[in-house]
């Protein structure tokens, strides 16, 4: 199935992916908003964003049984261009509300997107879940660097309507590119009843991977979106150099998914996660007290090495202890601590129009403090359970 080119080119969509949600991030300085102090009005943008996820789920779920896979890989590809082009038409000046309903389809695109993909490669994820995870994450996280790249060469040579028309045409190819691909039926997959849902709440187990799931998914979404805007404010860096330091921090990402690869054959599973989450904690630190470039890039390093490992590592005990688990499907607690993790930078808004933009990074510190304490209750948890 690893070698079929409809898998293959399922899980490139994850680029795709990828692109359209790091886009918050890398398109606020070119909105202007490293000069305005309107913090709250980018919460609200998040929010858009989840609001577009929580509505892919029924959509989702409706029109793979009526449709198929293909259908809506195109329709979400499709969403994710006619997204990018209504916010390329609606840059400020033009009234927010414009933006905001842009970011809803770019949400709903995304959840569309990452469901159908999971579908069609459901065979190799039961196979291997945290490969495949992996080879996913570093697909993804190509996207989201190849984006930041792109706005950051682009930022003062073309203006943001250039920028975000030149970047539509990505899901417009995918678009294409899947109309061109005959995908198999997909495997039926079950959803979980209202019970089984309440009863992962009575276990143990299952509430520290939902907690570590959505601290650790907090976490990333907001160090990510928030990033340039600190770095401007913080450091009074330029919005290029914020750019390209937000390019790193997802290098740092890929290739710390990459040496995953290598590392857990080698490693221990266990060892592997404190580590990762107490390099992440180090360099979160960082970020929040450093005065300048050199601190915020070691922390920017060490963050996203740390990251890079620690979803894989815990979707695969989860589907190993719960195996109803499934990335492309809202079923049970661990779906609804993820969808509820993409709140945080939206709360962000809020905390930073209140206490300055400092915040930002305050709260994915503790954040990330809570995702170590996790890791080790979780391996003592393991420890009494074996």
């Amino acid at each position: 199935m690893l070698h079929a080119p409809s898998a293959r080119r399922a899980l490139a969509g994850l680029g795709l992916s990828g692109l359209l949600a790091a886009l918050l991030g890398a398109i606020l300085p070119a909105w202007g908003y490293h000069l305005r102090f309107e913090f709250d009005e980018i919460g609200y943008y998040f929010l858009s964003i989840t609001v577009g996820v929580l509505l892919s789920l029924e959509t989702g779920r409706r029109l793979f049984r009526s449709h198929g896979i293909a259908f809506v890989l195109i329709l979400a590809s499709s969403l994710a261009c006619g997204a990018l082009i209504l916010l390329a038409f609606s840059a400020p000046p033009f009234p927010a509300i414009w933006r905001l309903g842009g970011l809803v389809l770019v949400g709903l695109a995304m959840g569309l997107l990452n469901t159908a993909i999971f579908q069609a490669i459901s065979t190799i994820y039961q196979h291997d879940p945290a490969a495949t995870l992996n080879l996913g994450g570093i697909v993804f996280g190509l996207g989201c660097l190849l984006i930041t790249l792109l706005v950051a060469g682009t930022f003062n040579a073309y203006s943001v309507k250039v920028i975000l028309i030149l970047i539509a045409i990505a899901p417009a190819l995918f678009a294409i590119l899947y109309a061109k691909t005959a995908f198999p039926a997909a495997a039926p997959h079950s959803q979980l009843s209202p019970k089984q849902v309440l009863a992962d709440f009575r276990s143990r187990g299952a509430i520290l991977l939902a907690l570590l799931l959505f601290f650790q998914f907090g976490n990333e979404w907001s160090i990510a979106g928030w990033l340039t805007i600190f770095l401007i404010h913080r450091l009074g860096v330029s919005p290029q150099a914020s750019l390209e330091m937000l390019a790193l921090y997802w290098l740092a990402l890929l290739l710390g998914r990459i040496g995953a690869l290598v590392i857990l054959r080698r490693v221990s599973h266990a060892r592997v996660l404190i580590t990762s989450a107490a390099a992440a904690l180090f360099g979160c630190t960082l970020l929040l007290y450093t005065e300048n470039k050199f601190g915020a890039i070691t922390g920017l390093l060490l963050v996203g090495a740390g990251f890079a490992t620690i979803y894989p590592l815990v979707a695969q005990k989860i589907g190993h202890r719960f195996t109803y688990y499934h990335p492309g499907l809202f079923n049970g607690i661990f779906s609804i601590a993820m969808v509820g993790a993409m709140l945080p930078p939206w709360l962000l808004g809020y905390a930073a129009d209140a206490w300055g933009v400092g915040v930002v990074m305050a709260l994915p510190l503790a954040g990330t403090l809570m995702v170590f304490i996790l890791t080790l209750l979780i391996w003592l948890e393991s420890k009494i359970s074996d």
